[in-house]
This record gives C-alpha cells, sequence and structure tokens, in this order.
C-alpha cells in the first residue's frame, strides 16, 4: 500500500492536522460563547442605534 516510509508519516501528518484544526475550532467556539446578559445588552444597544436613526430621520 504504501511505497515509502515518508508516505505513511504524510498521512499521518495529514490526518493529525485535521484533527488539530478541528479541536481548534470547537475550541475557539467553545470559548466565545456570549452570555444571555451579553445578549440581552447587544439587542438593547441595537435598538438603541435604530431609534435614535429614526428620530434623526423624523428630525430632518
Amino acid at each position: 500500500m504504501a511505497d515509502n516510509p515518508s508516505d505513511g508519516l504524510w498521512a499521518f501528518v495529514v490526518i493529525g492536522g485535521f484533527v488539530i484544526l478541528g479541536l481548534a475550532i470547537a475550541f475557539a467556539k467553545y470559548r466565545n460563547r456570549a452570555s444571555a446578559a451579553d445578549k440581552r445588552r447587544t439587542e438593547q444597544a441595537t435598538r438603541d442605534v435604530y431609534a435614535a436613526e429614526e428620530a434623526d430621520r423624523r428630525r430632518s
């Protein structure tokens, strides 16, 4: 199957890289979760910005 010993090493590197990349992505998703308070604060800030823009538009 493998013609020379470096083929097996190359397969190990490719598969290992795939696994490490998957773990890194999973870790990043886990660490970047927003709390409920953060989500509420973000939603309120968005509503405030839209309300201010609407008020400016009506004054114009």
